[in-house]
């Protein structure tokens, strides 16, 4: 994939547009914190907050524009005129640099923001269209890891550029090739059309910011991961923005150890989001979110733990620093933040670009931008309120936000169940069993609706089966034999899971009760009218239509009048004979053992019966 020209190209033109935006602001930062201040309209302090709100400004006022524009045009070809933007964007702020004018060079950073503001929306949710479903992660994880890696190397890059004899000349060069080549790079990026139906653009900032933001939530998984996502741009913002004081006031030390830090929560993130695409074997796994959470909140609060004690009049150099034993606990705890933070927000990437409708999926990522952007100065507001007003030092602060992180973790799992039992059917699935899935190549693509019929019933079948698709699957667990009191009661006890699936309500459907049959049906046909997966789980039946007319008497008319693919989802010990649906996984049986190897399959048409029926 990496390789491939639908992915090579792409990769290295958001590369090097983060890479040019990091070095472009930080060479303005830095020129302006050591030039004299008489050649400045207003104070060092004011102009570099003020290069900040301009450049994270624009996000607020385009990005909703940004995303329907990502959503209706050629994904390849708007990349292409947001690069050439960038060229004319950077050749003026290289004669800015030539002529050390600032107020010209603010103006041109609010312009990069705005190029950003619209690049970001194209940027994910061209992988989606890009990519097969399988490659989502690992192509989110490459993004991650590039971003970051980008933005370590803009921030030291701009460091030595401006630090050399010809700083100026060297500026203006650095920034213009870049934008040549990213430019160049983006025309080898195959062409994109829109997914879906092309709609009629108005440009309407505030109104359409509060639409984009609205749509967003009509979706309550996509705006909980938005949720999450901004929450760890929070802390990352925090964490980035404290690290130069955070090294002189508390570990007495130089301006290069700033880089250390900086390196290690970068690299971190780089190798937490390859460590993402390892773990998910090619699937969007929310499972592995809260590993991530855990950590960010474990070695996050160690942080504070593992500061050092201030000694008095000493100094750390670069080498000294990290020779010294004291300060590698908090060098492991920075790293370990970062890898944390990449197997926390690469799941959720993916997610939002899996879950987004058709043709929508931009404008999500367009309210995931605006979203962040509002946690960003959240955390520049919060940091001048604890650290001025309130007293607190760094290392409280960044204990504080640790123990923070633990509770809003526990409020995204409280408020999305479906989330929950992702994560305890990740943990069934890779600790308990050893699962593997083939044949969901064979399931509709988005937005298609498909009925799979499992051929068990049991709590440990009823979380697996999500792991058969990242999509909303509806859940359909009856009784052995819908109206029957005593039936029922035997299928509780054997879903030991039922209370997390009765939490999950908007993902399992209940149809235990003879007096629910309409209901149950109604909510069936209501899921695959929105284009959703719904899977009927039945137990003592070898036949899976038989099963589904047990579920259900008016069950198979309703399938028949709605022309919806019925795939067959089988689950088996490994090893166990695959021919007309016999063998089956038996979730009492043998199949509980630890580390017992299953086969989840996905076939068209339904067990013993012709492909198609």
């Amino acid at each position: 994939m990496l390789l491939s020209k639908r992915f090579l190209p792409y990769f290295v033109t958001q590369c090097l547009g983060a890479l040019n935006d990091n070095i472009y602001k930080n060479v303005l930062l830095l020129m302006v914190t050591y030039s004299q201040v008489g050649t400045l309209p207003t104070g060092v302090d004011v102009f570099v907050n003020l290069a900040a709100g301009v450049f994270i400004l624009p996000f607020f006022l385009f990005s909703a524009h940004a995303g329907l524009v990502a959503d209706n045009r050629d994904k390849a070809k708007l990349i292409r005129s947001l690069k050439l933007l960038e060229l004319v964007i950077m050749s003026c702020a290289a004669i800015a640099i030539v002529n050390h004018d600032y107020l010209q060079m603010l103006l041109l950073l609010f312009l990069m923001g705005t190029q950003s503001a619209y690049f970001g929306p194209v940027k994910y949710s061209l992988l989606p269209q890009a990519l097969a479903e399988d490659e989502l992660v690992g192509g989110n994880a490459w993004v991650e890891l590039g971003t970051f890696l980008s933005i370590l190397l803009g921030t030291l890059s701009a460091g030595f550029i401006v630090a050399s004899e010809r700083a100026t000349l060297w500026s203006a060069l650095t920034v213009l090739s870049l934008a040549l080549i990213g430019y160049l790079a983006s025309r080898g990026i195959p062409s994109l059309p829109p997914p879906g139906s092309v709609q009629k653009l108005t440009f309407t900032p505030l109104a359409g910011t509060w639409r984009t933001l609205k749509q967003a939530r009509s979706t309550p998984e996509i705006w909980m991961a938005i949720f999450a996502i901004s929450w760890f741009w929070l802390l990352g913002a925090t964490y980035l923005t404290q690290f130069p004081n955070f090294t002189r006031l508390h570990l007495q030390a130089g301006a290069e150890v700033v880089s250390v830090l900086l390196a290690l929560f970068s690299i971190g993130i780089a190798l937490g989001s390859l460590l993402c695409s390892r773990l998910s074997a090619g699937q969007v796994e929310l499972g592995l979110v809260p590993f991530g959470a855990l950590g960010l909140s474990l070695f996050g609060g160690d942080v504070y733990w593992a500061t050092p004690e201030p000694a008095a009049g000493q100094l750390f150099g670069l080498l000294e620093f990290v020779a010294t034993a004291g300060h590698w606990r908090l060098m492991l705890d920075l790293l370990l933040v970062g890898v944390s933070g990449g197997l926390f927000i690469v799941p959720l990437y993916a997610f939002i670009q899996a879950r987004a409708a058709a043709g929508e999926c931009a404008q999500a990522i367009a309210a995931n931008n605006i979203v962040n952007a509002f946690f960003m100065v959240c955390s520049a507001i919060l940091s001048m309120l604890l650290l001025g007003g309130g007293g607190w030092s760094i290392p409280e602060l960044f204990l504080a936000l640790a123990l923070a992180n633990a509770l809003v973790a526990l409020f995204v799992y409280v408020r999305m169940p479906e989330f929950a039992l992702r994560f305890i059917g990740y943990l069934v699935s890779h600790l308990w069993y050893r699962v593997s899935v083939e044949g969901h190549e064979w399931l509709p693509s988005k937005g298609d609706a498909g009925v799979m019929i499992c051929n068990s019933r049991d709590g440990a079948a009823a979380l697996l089966v999500l792991r058969a698709s990242a999509r909303k699957i509806a859940l359909v667990i009856p009784g052995s034999r819908l109206g029957s009191a005593a039936a029922n009661a035997a299928g509780e006890e054997r879903l030991w899971c039922a209370p997390l699936l009765r939490r999950g309500a908007a993902l399992v459907i209940r149809s235990s009760l003879k007096a629910e049959e309409h209901r149950a049906l109604e909510s069936i046909r209501q899921a695959l009218a929105r284009g959703e997966l719904v899977c009927l789980l039945f137990a003592d039946c070898e036949d899976a239509s038989a099963g589904a007319d047990e579920l259900c008497p008016g069950i198979a008319d309703m399938l028949a009048r709605e022309s919806v693919p019925v795939f067959s989802l089988s689950l088996r010990m490994a090893g166990e004979a695959d021919t007309q649906g016999r063998g089956p996984y038996q979730g009492n049986g043998p199949g509980l053992a630890f580390g017992a190897k299953i086969r989840l399959s996905i076939k068209p048409g339904v067990l013993g019966a012709e492909p198609g029926r």
